[in-house]
């Protein structure tokens, strides 16, 4: 099963600078209002208190003629009012926050306990303390912002400006991360589709460990390449080398053996032998292959006729009339031939002998969903996931042909190579079964967009580096038919 899609490498980096931008903000606050708030309380309450005490020493040591001009030169220089405080006066207590709170308590601890600080008193807004002189209450008027927010808003405007910023540095930081790796994602996914010349990474980067990552990767690429291009230049050497001295024996043994029984064993084995190469050769195609339209019934039938006209082989198949698939034809034959070949040769009945096969597909959205399967014994389920691999026969049970071991790693070859996917599983009534999932042909006119979109679909999806190498990743899921 494919792993879900997670988070990329650039959020997860973003979002946990991000907690940790915003918990060193959270702690600077923290530490603010503990070195900040506490002082400017205290000295908000000194200021007040010394205020209150200088007015109602004043008024108690002036005559009353001095006492009325005394009462307007606060008014008019220091914006102090004073009045006395009737019992019906309503007022709102100043508390509005912990400032603020702060600020009364330590009033009341320094005037007394009969000191009130309202922010409005009958409907008039302000500061107020309520204080008395010789037991007569009055309250002083005073200009609230003596005991204000911290710079009022300002700090609010500075903070957020300094999260923004510290945000955009979280992005930038972490797309300095990320850019290097994206780099290296690309480069693996160029070398993944066989591109080995494009996926040179910049190897005089500043950063000592990416450049020794990116130097790695590209001898590691050029190694690839090497290898991919001594397979091709072996398996060239194979088909030229040795197919010209098997026919020069072919012909020498049908010609100098006299006996007919011998003989015929002779050009079998040599036939086996050249079976042999063909497979080699075909699990080692170029993956670049042409997509077209393909009539699915055609070849099924083609596959069907080439098997032969065994008696002991009944083939059943089930398929709409002018199922068209993207793919190409001579990949289609030979993925429906060495199934049916598999089929033949391990589905066998072990108690009547025979061979029932039953082919059937059916469309689903853009897909066409194939399921060929024989009525034999199946495989143990954790064999399954083997099957594929190149050069494995399976168990005892199905091993009682001879043969490369290629057969299903060449069907999944090509039916990757065409864009689509395959898979083997046992049949919940017996026998084994192969799954393919191929892309559904358009309509004639859509045909020449399709085939471009199949064909990029189809090269990123194939590792050419894997021509010899065993597939051990686990198969994905087809849905049957």
């Amino acid at each position: 099963m494919r792993p879900g899609r997670g988070v990329s490498l650039f959020w997860r980096t973003f979002f946990f600078l991000s907690v940790l931008l915003v918990g060193c903000i959270i702690a600077w606050l923290q530490t603010f209002r503990a070195l900040e708030y506490e002082p400017r309380a205290l000295q908000s309450a000194q200021q007040l208190a010394s205020l209150v005490n200088l007015s109602r020493a004043a008024l108690v040591h002036s005559d009353s003629i001095a006492r009325v001009s005394l009462i307007k030169t606060l008014a008019d220089e220091e914006g102090l009012r004073i009045a006395p405080r009737e019992p019906a006066d309503t007022f709102r207590l100043y508390n509005l926050d912990s400032l603020s709170r702060n600020v009364s308590e330590r009033l009341n601890a320094r005037l007394g306990p009969d000191t009130v600080v309202a922010r409005e008193v009958n409907g008039t807004a302000g500061l107020w303390i309520g204080f008395s002189i010789d037991g007569d209450p009055y309250w002083l008027l005073t200009d609230p912002s003596r005991i204000g927010p911290v710079a009022g808003t300002t700090w609010l405007i500075w903070l957020g400006t300094a999260a923004l910023l510290s945000l955009t540095g979280a992005a930038v930081i972490a797309r300095l991360i990320n850019h290097p790796l994206k780099k290296l994602s690309f480069a693996a996914s160029r070398v993944r589709e066989g591109d080995f010349d494009s996926s040179q990474l910049n190897e005089a980067v500043a950063t000592s460990e990416i450049r020794e990552v990116n130097i790695g990767f590209n001898r590691m690429a050029q190694r690839l390449s090497k290898i991919e291009q001594d397979r091709a230049l072996m398996l060239a050497g194979i088909s030229h080398d040795l197919r010209t001295p098997l026919s020069r024996l072919r012909l020498e043994t049908e010609m100098s053996v006299s006996d007919e029984q011998a003989r015929e064993h002779m050009a079998a084995d040599i036939e086996q032998v050249n079976a042999i190469i063909d497979k080699f050769l075909d699990y080692a195609r170029p993956d670049n292959i042409q997509l077209d339209r393909i009539n699915l019934n055609q070849i099924i039938d083609s596959a069907t006729f080439a098997l032969g006209s065994d008696p002991s082989v009944q083939i059943t198949a089930s398929i709409p009339p002018d199922t068209m698939v993207m793919g190409d034809a001579v990949e289609l034959q030979r993925v429906f031939s060495n199934l049916l070949e598999n089929a033949q040769r391990y589905g066998r009945d072990a108690v009547t002998g025979t061979v029932k096969i039953d082919i059937a597909a059916r469309e689903k959205d853009d897909s066409v969903l194939i399921k060929l399967r024989d009525h034999g014994q199946g495989v143990s389920p954790g064999m399954l996931p083997q099957l594929t691999q190149p050069f494995f026969r399976g168990d005892e049970s199905r091993s009682s042909a001879t043969g490369t071991g290629l057969g299903l790693a060449i069907v999944e070859r090509a039916v990757t190579r065409m864009g689509g996917r395959f898979a083997m599983a046992n049949s919940s009534t017996g026998g084994l079964s192969a799954h393919i999932k191929l892309n559904k042909a358009p309509a004639a006119g859509k045909a020449s967009a399709a085939k471009a979109q199949a064909q990029t679909k189809s090269a990123a999806s194939v590792a050419p580096a894997d021509a010899l190498a065993s597939s051990t990743t686990a198969r994905a899921s087809i849905e049957s038919s």
